[in-house]
């Protein structure tokens, strides 16, 4: 195992991950070109995080996928499956951007929204109904592809996204007639819609070659319960994970200057979340090369290397003037936010190291079917942000700030969680695969 292979099947995910951080910065520098730029600009990084949190069930189903797709029978077990909570979600979704008294409750008493942003939320929300179903079945393909090595029609697929709601971003902007809020929803729906259908057909080769291809000898297919099982908790750990992001606006929306707060955090979290991106796409790569003891090292080291190399990455934009610059003049975001986001980035400096590091971990555990304890680390990680953000709260904290100090410290804790977990799983993995000592006659001896 060479860091040539390693970097063989990560580099077009690092790719797509990449391009789509993009999308976020993109679609805020449309937002906020157009009228009433602070409030839309809350609005939207309100709308992503609930679309996100609905979608969260099926963002593992790209380790799930990659784990288990196998032979065409856990194929079709998989697609199944899929498809059942790809529905519930959607209903789900409808429910929050239709049925008023849901969305009150979530959005204005939950929440804690201005009446001015949460009245702009709703009709984001409602433009991005289907957007949980369309990512659960390019998650669900991506990982079929990503099984077999054919990770370059992942990045591709990104790229498609990236340049249609390029498109669809200037075009809205230049007809000039939709709100901030609408320009954005409609971007990503458009987005995401164009992605998955370039996906679902590059797949289709994969797709007909594995389930034709007879089933090997001795081979099982997990059943339905045992997707469940192994599916469950990565559903819970991303449910866990993407409900920081609402929680963190609500800590915001009570704290000192509320509006400009809500409008700098999906600024910054669009920026980390592109520093991050090269380490968000080490799990599946870890699934897929994994293979016995010895290659233990060397996937830790390339992900060691990843994780370090990204956070210097970080250290360097933030403590110069380049992400000032970027945030001011190509997202024409206004100055008095791009302060606070720089402020920010400063203070989660570590976060995409410790990205990286977790993403070995997590890997490792999904590939010895650990899955449990992957969703334990992340139940740590929210316990610390939640303290964290109420404490600031509380004391009237800077809002930015202590949202950046919360997830930087959750994720040390986390990390030091999983750390331990994976060496105790991996440890009992050699142990078990370890030949049997042999007996002293076979080895020249007595045998007294």
């Amino acid at each position: 195992m060479t860091r040539r292979d390693i970097l063989r099947i990560w580099l077009p995910l690092a790719a797509s991950w990449a391009l789509m951080t993009l999308e976020g910065p993109l679609i805020h520098g449309a937002i906020a070109r157009l009228p009433d730029a602070d409030t839309m600009l809350a609005a939207a990084g309100i709308v992503i995080g609930l679309e996100v949190t609905l979608e969260s069930p099926v963002i593992m189903l790209l380790a799930t996928s990659t784990a288990l797709a196998k032979t065409g029978a856990a194929y079709r077990v998989l697609r199944r499956f899929t498809i059942h909570l790809n529905l519930g979600l959607t209903a789900l979704a409808a429910a929050l951007a239709w049925w008023t008294p849901l969305f009150d409750l979530v959005v204005r008493d939950l929440m804690g929204t201005p009446a001015p942003i949460a009245e702009a939320v709703q009709p984001g929300l409602q433009v991005m109904v289907l957007w949980t179903a369309a990512i659960g079945w390019r998650r669900f393909h991506q990982g079929v592809l990503i099984r077999f090595g054919r990770t370059r029609a992942v990045g591709v697929g990104t790229g498609v996204r990236l340049v249609c709601g390029g498109a669809c971003a200037v075009g809205f902007v230049s007809w000039g007639v939709l709100t901030g809020i609408l320009v954005g929803a409609c971007t990503w729906m458009a987005g995401v819609l164009a992605e998955v259908v370039y996906i679902h057909f590059a797949a289709r080769r994969t797709v007909r070659e594995l389930t034709e291809a007879p089933e090997p000898d001795g081979a099982s297919a997990p059943g339905y319960a045992e997707v469940v099982r192994f599916h469950s908790p990565l559903a819970a750990t991303a449910v866990l994970s993407l409900l920081a992001m609402p929680a963190i606006s609500a800590a915001l929306a009570r704290m000192p200057s509320p509006e400009r707060n809500l409008a700098a955090w999906p600024v910054l979290f669009g920026v980390l979340l592109f520093f991050r991106s090269p380490g968000l796409s080490l799990p599946e790569t870890v699934i897929t090369i994994l293979a016995g003891p010895k290659t233990h090292g060397p996937v830790r080291r390339f992900c060691r290397a990843v994780g370090t190399m990204a956070t210097l990455l970080l250290l360097l934009v933030a403590a110069t003037p380049l992400l000032g610059l970027f945030v001011t003049e190509t997202l024409a975001v206004p100055e008095k936010l791009a302060e606070v986001v720089v402020a920010g980035a400063l203070m989660a400096v570590l976060v995409p190291g410790l990205q990286a590091y977790q993403s070995w971990y997590r890997g490792a555990l999904m590939t010895e079917g650990a899955t449990g304890a992957v969703y334990a680390g992340k139940c740590l990680d929210l316990g610390v942000v939640l303290s964290i953000l109420v404490g600031g709260v509380l004391t009237e904290a800077p809002g930015v700030p202590c949202a950046a100090i919360a997830v930087t410290v959750g994720m040390i804790v986390e990390s030091l969680y999983l750390a331990r977990r994976t060496r105790a799983v991996l440890s009992g993995s050699r142990a078990e695969s370890a030949p049997p000592a042999a007996h002293p006659a076979a080895r020249g001896g007595s045998g007294t």
